[in-house]
């Protein structure tokens, strides 16, 4: 099981609940301390001018996908606001030899709208057209049908399942995981409510076992990146010692 973390929550939430820390080489650090294996590295509106992705060589440093939260933003169906924030973030991947990037459609960049839809997927089709050497995984809550609109569209393009996201949209998640298993490459664990409130594993709605039982009988060899929720603050790395302990001892009890 390759496991992993989103930056940030490792940190105290100094620069905000979930943004890169002013220290972020610290987490690199620490990863083998607790066994894990990569960071999803965040960019958001905030960070976006300054983020040190845009001016670091962080080629050498275990980074799964670069998570470009700044799309989350209404804007996200012009194709200049799509193309201006989007052209940095495939430039900073390809100058550190990052493999991904992650595109929530989420809030407002969600896309259960059909024309809003069919709007998303002519504009990334445009802005990505010669971009063939980079994946490119999105994040939805909506049902799997829908997202397949979106990542059938090329090769390249891939799903970032989020376990929580999907727990409060009330969809199955067997279902949701056998109509996209041959699209997954990122599997976000995180446990929700049905009413979006992200909580402690195994204190929420979301069927862990059912979710890791799917996703073995259907052959699934990628990564997991943990986006728990955060416990105290200064407490960071018990609380995610914790929270990988119990994703694994699921994991390892599924035959």
């Amino acid at each position: 099981m390759k496991i992993g973390i989103i930056q940030g929550r490792l940190s105290p939430p100094i620069e905000g609940f979930q943004e890169c820390p002013e220290n972020w080489m610290r987490e690199f650090n620490i990863l083998p301390e607790l066994g894990l294996n990569h960071v999803d590295w965040i960019i958001t509106s905030e960070s976006f001018d300054d983020n040190p992705i845009f001016k670091e060589d962080v080629s050498n440093l275990p980074i799964n996908s670069i998570c470009a939260d700044n799309l989350v933003d209404s804007r996200i169906f012009d194709k200049t606001f799509l193309k201006d924030n989007l052209v940095p973030i495939y430039n900073a991947a390809k100058k550190n030899d990052i493999q991904s990037i992650t595109i929530p459609l989420l809030e407002g960049s969600d896309i259960n709208d059909k024309q809003k839809r069919n709007i998303f997927c002519s504009n990334i089709m445009d802005v990505t057209e010669k971009w063939n050497d980079i994946f490119f995984s999105f994040e939805a809550e909506c049902p799997a049908p829908t997202l397949r609109e979106v990542v059938d569209l090329k090769d390249n393009f891939f799903v970032t399942y989020d376990t929580g996201n999907i727990t409060s949209c009330g969809l199955d998640h067997a279902e949701y995981v056998s109509r996209l298993i041959d699209k997954i490459d990122n599997v976000h664990l995180k446990d929700r409510t049905y009413d979006f409130q992200t909580v402690y594993p195994l204190e929420g709605n979301t069927e862990f076992y059912k979710i890791f039982k799917v996703l073995k009988e259907t052959c699934y060899s990628g990564v997991y990146t943990l986006q728990t929720a955060r416990g105290a603050s200064g407490k960071e790395k018990e609380t995610i010692m914790n929270h990988k302990n119990i994703f694994k001892e699921i994991h390892e009890q599924i035959i």
